[in-house]
């Protein structure tokens, strides 16, 4: 299985989709459900990006894909101005 998180993004849309649906509404069980898968595999992308942000490598996963080049921005040391 090769699920990007683009596929992640299109089955919680659809989810959306399937709850609203004033015909036939998907189960709220099956939704939460559906959440919580998504979820766990959001958190293991933020470990993923964790990863990448300590150790200063920035590099495409099986799930989350980046540009060819990716030049990495120096920490953040103080407080963020705009």
């Amino acid at each position: 299985m090769q699920n990007k998180i683009d596929d992640l993004r299109n089955h919680l849309f659809a989810t959306l989709e399937a709850l609203a649906d004033k015909e036939e509404p998907m189960a709220l069980d099956r939704a939460r459900v559906i959440a919580d898968v998504a979820q766990t595999i959001i958190n293991s992308a933020k470990v993923e990006v964790d990863a990448m942000s300590v150790t200063r490598k920035l590099t495409s996963s099986k799930f989350l894909q980046l540009p060819e080049q990716v030049e990495p921005k120096p920490a953040v040391t103080g407080p963020v101005r705009q």
